[in-house]
């Protein structure tokens, strides 16, 4: 989903587009409105606008001195101007500006249209051939970036020792030629891959290098990074922002990550095929927090709804609420595999694993210490998993998961912690489509009582959360429509509701649901009903 952002002092001008373009392409441009460019400002500094159309003379900041502003919030977003000018000077600066196009108000709507959709389509065509120059250096360079993903790797699992060792980090930093100063704090991105069926082994990986390299081409835009793939086979990135850029726009860093995560995630799924899901950082950290941050992230990321989704969940305080963060680590490799499963709600994974360790345990007759440590870091990871998802009283195969002597053997307790791990996986996904319903049962409820409101993906997504390409795609799976054809059947049904009543005004039932101009409801209602308000109204039976 792309988003066109409309700017013009004059209201009319603004509102009339507005409603041609809001109809425009709703599967693939998301319309808004600004009246002022400190209106259009604000829009930027909370998402990504892909296109902005301006006037040029406005009071104040001018729409030439807009798109400068805009350029420096987000350095792919096409500028068109659209102004009653045609002096030759005003055309001149336009054509100076990088990713603009000049046209009079006097081309008509048809004109301005046509513009907007070979925009969209450049756009379109940009993400889908952006040629990965780097890919070349990256194969010269494959030994350095080896060791510099491993030297990531380690500092995932003990962060905490670089504020005692920082001398020791800045100059391995130096000689790994990692581009990242680690005296200054860092944003982290856990991005996870869902790959087509039927993909071998190669050809995943194949897939994970070519994304990869397209993320890393977005990034390099305006910040500096590095990204490895983590144990768990997935993507985690170090981010900071460009050494010379401007403070005001560090503090923006992760918005324009957000926004640049979607155009990645766009990218792929065009020319890869592929599903990407991302879980970013709300805030910069130190780098001696890093391991923290990291299972904060995988954490969020399995609280994941949808499935299958191009999702981007961005980390805030109140997203988890009542998990605490992973005390210590789990040292053997297929201890800590298995937990990665857990986590992931990878049942099918998690169990085989777990029949490996459990014939490897029963196997060990000469140590039965290996045996007993076996069974209990398996139990501990299912009580803990319980207890997280607060499960205790719900399901019954937990009770003896911590009592060993209990079993009448040990191949006994192996299996029930088979039934204990099936129990917690049937939960995940029972809550899973709960938690779905939930959540899609209060987006409709906001939208249903607040008609007369703010009602854009942006402000929808901002309440419940969510990024807004996200929420756009997850409604559409779980509702089966539209998010705007939803909000308009109800307009639609709250209108009809309101002019029941004789003596409420059209005026009036246009402002209960959501337009500021009578007018504009009147071709709203007639496009969708086949008749004006009033026209509605004289069918109903008056009362006598």
């Amino acid at each position: 989903m792309y988003r066109l952002l409309i700017v013009d002092d004059e209201e009319i001008i603004t509102n009339s587009l507005f409603e041609v373009f809001n109809r425009f392409m709703p599967e693939r441009l998301d319309v808004y409105k600004a009246y002022s460019a400190k209106e259009a400002l604000e829009w930027m500094s909370r998402t990504r606008i892909d296109i902005v159309m301006t006037d040029i003379a406005m009071p104040g900041m001018s729409g030439l001195e807009l798109s400068e502003e805009i350029l420096k919030y987000w350095p792919r977003c096409r500028v068109i101007f659209l102004t009653g000018h045609s002096e030759f000077e005003y055309a001149y600066r336009a054509i100076q500006l990088a990713n603009v196009r000049y046209l009079l108000k006097t081309e008509g709507y048809a004109k301005v249209a046509d513009t907007v959709k070979e925009v969209l389509d450049e756009i379109v065509q940009g993400n889908q051939v952006t040629q990965l120059l780097e890919q070349s250096r990256e194969q010269l360079q494959a030994f350095q970036l080896m060791a510099q993903g491993d030297y990531m790797r380690h500092l995932l699992q003990e962060s905490d020792l670089i504020g005692v060792y920082m001398d020791i980090v800045v100059d391995e930093f130096c000689k790994l030629s990692i581009g990242l100063d680690p005296t200054q704090e860092v944003v982290m991105v856990l991005g996870r891959i869902t790959y087509p069926e039927g993909r071998t082994y190669l050809e995943k990986n194949e897939l994970m290098n070519a994304a990869q390299i397209r993320a890393n081409t977005y990034l390099s835009e305006k910040t500096r990074s590095i990204g490895v793939v983590d144990k768990q086979g997935d993507l985690i990135w170090f981010i900071q922002p460009q050494e010379d850029s401007e403070e005001k726009y560090d503090e923006h860093l992760v918005t324009y990550l957000e926004g640049t995560l979607e155009l990645i995630q766009e990218s792929c799924q065009a020319s890869l095929g592929l599903t990407l899901g991302f879980t970013i950082s709300g805030a910069s950290c130190p780098w001696s927090e890093v391991t923290q941050q990291y299972e904060r992230l995988r954490q969020l990321q399995q609280l994941q709804v949808g499935d299958g989704i191009a999702i981007i969940i961005r980390d805030r305080p109140e997203a988890i609420s009542g998990m605490p963060g992973k005390e210590g680590f789990i040292t053997a490799q297929k201890a800590e595999v298995l937990a990665a499963y857990l986590e992931a709600g990878r049942s099918t994974e998690f169990l085989k694993e777990l029949e490996d360790i459990s014939t490897a345990a029963l196997q060990c007759c000469g140590n039965p210490q290996y045996t007993i440590e076996a069974y209990y870091t398996i139990a501990l990871m299912l009580y803990t998993s319980i207890g997280r998802l607060g499960l205790h009283g719900r399901i019954d195969e937990h009770g003896k998961l911590m009592r060993l002597d209990e079993h009448a053997s040990m191949k006994e307790g192996f299996y029930y912690l088979k039934g204990a791990a099936n129990a917690v996986f049937q939960f995940k996904q029972t809550d899973e489509r709960d938690r779905t319903t939930l959540i899609t049962d209060r987006i409709c409820q906001y939208i249903e009582d607040h008609l007369s409101e703010d009602l854009s993906l942006v402000r929808l997504a901002e309440i419940h959360f969510f990024n807004p390409s996200y929420l756009s795609r997850f409604f559409k799976q779980e509702s089966g429509i539209n998010l705007s054809e939803f909000i308009d059947r109800c307009r639609v049904k709250k209108a009809k509701e309101l002019l029941r009543d004789p003596y409420m005004k059209v005026r009036d039932v246009a402002v209960e649901v959501g337009y500021e101009a009578a007018h504009s409801f009147t071709r709203f209602f007639k496009k969708v009903t086949g008749m004006t308000p009033q026209e509605y109204r004289d069918t109903l039976t008056v009362p006598s």
